[in-house]
């Protein structure tokens, strides 16, 4: 990939052939829709808008601040259509093009963005792989080398969906590494998105769906839910951060803090590979499995422990 100005001038176009999604039984089949996978998204989200330009974008035309349940909602269920959607895979990464064709700006610099600059847009995607590969080394088990290759090029036929160019993103893990290290050093920063993401009296609404009685319940209780929701977050995003993003967007991490995230993930690899599939599968990925089981007999993808 080229440089990751924001002054980019090309622009995310629709794909000439309407690519498919990852494979069924792949990597990112058996990953993407799994609870651990809700853990991982607030690491994955601190990492894109760590870069000025789309930490700018999110402030300016994203709800996170007032409606951060319903954006973190309808994120888990886009990615879900990229990995399990089939052909609803195309019309979802149509739908994210039509939605970002038109959101552009300045970011803190005074310097223009687009938010279809394939630079951009492949950094938010390409943000997705080191923060899944850390974090299966504490939630799950370490990739082999060949699994870090495979995974890779899931990620960037799903970037296929969303309507990035071969060009627009690393071909291999061996180039992936040199662009990613290359961006940390030259970009990233402690944007203001991201410190609000890690902030003890960051943004958090209560959650706004549910019975009223629920919801009733929860406005009550909030006062007293907030303040260790907030700490969980920070825990999760800078623990499930790469150490070298970690380090790149300055955010602190001790010794005593790795030991919690060694026994956290302790208990996550022992719990989530025992749930059923009805609570250990989001509601997408568990309709796609299904149905796939059914038309290949009950062959599923490895289990990914």
């Amino acid at each position: 990939m080229g440089h990751m100005g924001a002054g980019h001038q090309s622009q995310v176009r629709p794909p000439r052939e309407e690519p498919g999604p990852p494979p069924a039984g792949g990597l990112l089949w058996e990953l993407v829709g799994e609870v651990r996978s809700v853990l991982t998204l607030p690491a994955a989200t601190a990492l894109q808008v760590a870069h000025p330009a789309v930490g700018a974008g999110v402030d300016a035309h994203s709800a996170f601040r007032t409606d951060l349940w319903g954006r973190a909602g309808r994120s888990l269920h886009s990615m879900q259509l990229w990995v399990y959607g089939g052909e609803q895979a195309a019309a979802e990464g149509a739908r994210l093009r039509h939605l970002h064709a038109h959101i552009t700006g300045r970011d803190g610099y005074g310097r223009p963005y687009r938010a279809l600059d394939p630079a951009l847009y492949g950094w938010v995607l390409a943000t997705g792989y080191p923060v899944m590969r850390h974090a299966h080394r504490y939630l799950g088990r370490p990739f082999t080398a060949d699994e870090e290759r495979r995974l890779w090029a899931e990620w960037r036929q799903v970037g296929g969906v969303l309507g990035l160019r071969e060009e627009d993103l690393p071909r291999t893990v061996e180039e992936f590494w040199p662009y990613y290290r290359r961006v940390l050093a030259e970009e990233l920063e402690a944007t203001a998105v991201v410190r609000d993401l890690v902030a003890p009296d960051g943004p958090l609404p209560p959650p706004p769906g549910g019975p009223a009685p629920v919801r009733l319940l929860v406005r009550v209780a909030w006062p007293a839910v907030r303040p260790p929701l907030l700490r969980l977050r920070r825990f999760l995003i800078t623990g499930l951060l790469p150490p070298d993003a970690r380090e790149a967007v300055g955010l602190p991490w001790t010794p005593r803090q790795e030991r919690r995230l060694r026994r956290f993930g302790a208990v996550v690899r022992v719990v989530v590979p025992r749930l059923p599939e009805p609570v250990r599968y989001l509601p997408v990925a568990r309709r796609a499995r299904a149905a796939h089981r059914r038309g290949t007999g009950g062959r599923g993808g490895r289990p990914c422990r």
